[in-house]
């Protein structure tokens, strides 16, 4: 589709030059621009007569920004609130359109492939020491634990002798497409036994986000088969994310049960679209301070590298999706002891194996009070509270701190 621009504002956003994705959906990230702004427009006569309905919370700012706007010559103020809505529109366009015309540079020398199923590949960095399977979520990327030379967690470990395996899920091919989550534990097991077998030791487990509730679910089915097992930032108690996000999503179930019987699975864009709505405008804000970053500079590369990552999604298999949405956000199904893999209700409480729990203070994907139940009912646990973020805890410019370094003195510590 050649010649396709998306014009907003003075400036145009020219969707063919990116070698690699742009900002996922962007004609989401495009109309909630618009309608912050159009509302600000719209909202400023109710705002200087009084007639704007507030939030308690926030009535004594809105009485204290109505008294200024009193000695405001209201035609000035207009003016200056449509240039700074052109000025923010523009920069918007600017980050995206810097972004797509960045020069990638050349990959990492790939990690070499040990095993294979379908679409999902087992990557391996070898060392003489304890194997570690790093398990990732299905819905991104599996390169976010391998992203570049220090930034990776998997290069890390192995530098530090530790026998590391990377699970590569990849989209759902045509087996995969229609897989549940216990095909995707039983596929698990296989690659277990797999490292067990290369190796002659057992594993440890360490899985990062829903790859942690894959791990729990693998370590239910054969506690004895692996050796220990690491939680990163795993959710357990749905209900601790924001119980209007809970409403939203029950109400939308009976739509996205639609759209998944139809296509066969969640698309990356109603994935994009959901975490999005966590905070509409974060896209929006992080593109325009992008912006202003020096092209060169190692912040741009690192912006680069992540948003790559963050928009180069997979689909979920329509089942998988399902039992994530409603079993584990919608019915809490995980913290209320009823989840089941292989069978049987997973109980974390029976898991008698070491288990580190390593919670980000600073998450918003999944808040620190979903994933702290874990570090309670799991009766050979160890807490790691990490200073970062969800993503930034692996990928981060202090991720060698706040999980690397941390996680390879626990695992040598098992020995």
């Amino acid at each position: 589709m050649r010649g396709r621009t998306v014009s907003e504002g003075k400036a145009t956003i020219d969707q063919n030059t990116a070698p690699g994705p742009a900002p996922r959906p962007l004609a989401l990230h495009l109309a909630i621009q618009n309608l912050m702004f159009t509302s600000s427009l719209c909202a400023l006569p109710s705002l200087k007569d009084g007639s704007l309905v507030w939030r308690d919370s926030l009535a004594p700012q809105a009485r204290s920004l109505r008294e200024k706007l009193n000695d405001v010559d209201a035609d000035a103020f207009s003016a200056a609130l449509n240039g700074e809505i052109q000025h923010r529109i523009a920069a918007f366009a600017d980050g995206v359109n810097r972004f797509a015309g960045t020069r990638r540079s050349d990959p990492m020398p790939a990690l070499p492939e040990t095993w294979s199923e379908g679409t999902t590949r087992l990557l391996h960095a070898a060392a003489n020491g304890t194997p570690v399977i790093l398990i990732p979520s299905l819905v991104n990327r599996a390169h976010i634990l391998d992203l570049e030379t220090d930034r990776s967690l998997v290069r890390y470990l192995a530098g530090a002798g530790h026998d590391t395996y990377l699970v590569d899920w990849d989209a759902p091919g045509d087996v995969e497409t229609s897989f549940t989550i216990d095909h995707y534990i039983d596929r698990l097991e296989r690659i277990r036994d797999h490292v067990t077998a290369a190796t002659g030791k057992t594993p440890v487990i360490a899985g990062y986000c829903m790859g942690g509730n894959l791990a729990l679910a693998l370590a239910h089915r054969a506690p004895e088969k692996i050796r220990a097992m690491a939680l990163l930032a795993t959710p357990w108690d749905f209900h601790a994310m924001p119980p209007s996000a809970t409403a939203m999503l029950a109400a939308m179930m009976p739509g996205l049960r639609q759209l998944i019987a139809a296509v066969g699975n969640l698309p990356v864009d109603v994935i994009q679209t959901m975490f999005s709505s966590r905070d509409p405008g974060a896209v929006i804000r992080k593109f325009r301070h992008f912006a202003g970053m020096d092209p060169k500079s190692p912040q741009a590369r690192a912006f680069v590298l992540l948003e790559d990552w963050l928009n180069d999604g997979v689909p979920l298999a329509g089942a998988v999706a399902l039992e994530c949405l409603d079993d584990w956000y919608v019915q809490n199904r995980p913290m209320a002891g009823t989840w089941e893999s292989g069978g049987s209700p997973l109980k974390p409480a029976a898991l008698d194996v070491p288990a580190l729990v390593v919670i980000p203070d600073h998450d918003t994907i999944v808040p620190p009070a979903s994933a702290a139940p874990l570090a309670d009912l799991l009766p050979n646990a160890t807490l790691l509270k990490a200073n970062a973020g969800h993503i930034g805890m692996v990928s981060g410019s202090r991720a060698e701190a706040a999980l690397y370094a941390p996680l390879s003195t626990w695992i040598a510590a098992l020995q």
